[in-house]
């Protein structure tokens, strides 16, 4: 298959209860890695192909089965999707094709990968479980909100390590409008604003959040964390907040989390 980026040769994966397999199913790429367990770093190298256009089941799984027999491994996968997943079933279809929507996915995924066991999650969740266990919250022990700013606002809320799946904290109406609307990194740029009136935009719907959830902590991530000194300290709501620190391996390290752990659960 053409497109496929490594940083080195993939390696038959060690036999070990402290290393598991994430992919992560974006718009653009689909990326997937041996992931270690204690730390959260990929222990060999993560395995880029560009997205099929379309994204279709079929596409999309065949894609993530050329990734998995490139690592060549053979346990348990964890897998992301952009979409609201429910008992198994896309309920929603963002950057991929909407042929998705009502396919149970991992069953779908199981039968590509011939019967390997496979969980499926949301892509914002898979990043909040990977923050919360290795990353800006590791030392968290209580609520923590995982909110990243792109397109629009993807969020994840863990109560002591268990995940509240499917949440979209992105669509809250805060003043008449809705939260990525206001302040997802996409309206910074539509709207030309400085950082100054953005970050006041965020502050606004932070605290909207901090009145329904009350978090010990808030987690910000996306493309525009890697700015995070040109707004994060100009927030202005009460909870603290701090910069995600996995950045684009996140997803892929949710996934092998949960491809091990039980029901959203996040061992410590």
């Amino acid at each position: 298959m053409t497109g496929v980026q490594e940083t080195g040769a993939a390696a038959t994966p060690p036999a070990s209860d402290e290393v598991a397999f994430g992919v992560d199913v974006g718009g653009s790429g689909i990326k997937g890695a041996m992931i270690d367990l204690r730390t959260g770093a990929m222990i060999d190298s993560r395995i880029k192909i560009p997205t099929p256009s379309p994204a279709t089941p079929d596409a999309v799984a065949q894609t993530v089965r050329a990734i998995v027999d490139r690592a060549q491994w053979d346990g348990p996968v964890g897998i992301t999707l952009p979409s609201v997943i429910r008992g198994g079933v896309v309920r929603t279809a963002a950057n991929i094709d909407r042929s998705w929507i009502g396919i149970d996915a991992v069953s779908h995924f199981r039968d590509a990968l011939g019967g390997l066991d496979v969980r499926v999650l949301n892509d914002a969740d898979a990043a909040g479980l990977a923050e919360d266990r290795f990353g800006g919250a590791a030392d968290i022990d209580g609520v923590v909100m995982v909110l990243t700013f792109g397109t629009g606002i993807g969020s994840a809320i863990l109560n002591h390590g268990m995940l509240v799946p499917n949440t979209e904290f992105g669509h809250l109406e805060v003043d008449g409008a809705e939260a990525e609307k206001r302040a997802a990194s996409s309206a910074r740029t539509r709207e030309e604003l400085s950082w100054k009136k953005w970050s006041a935009e965020v502050s606004r719907v932070l605290t909207a959040i901090e009145d329904l959830v009350n978090p010990d902590v808030f987690i910000v991530g996306g493309g525009i964390s890697r700015e995070s000194e040109k707004w994060v300290p100009r927030l202005t709501n009460e909870t603290p907040v701090r910069v995600a620190t996995l950045h684009n391996t996140a997803g892929i390290a949710g996934a092998a989390i949960t491809s091990v752990a039980s029901a959203g659960t996040v061992p410590r």
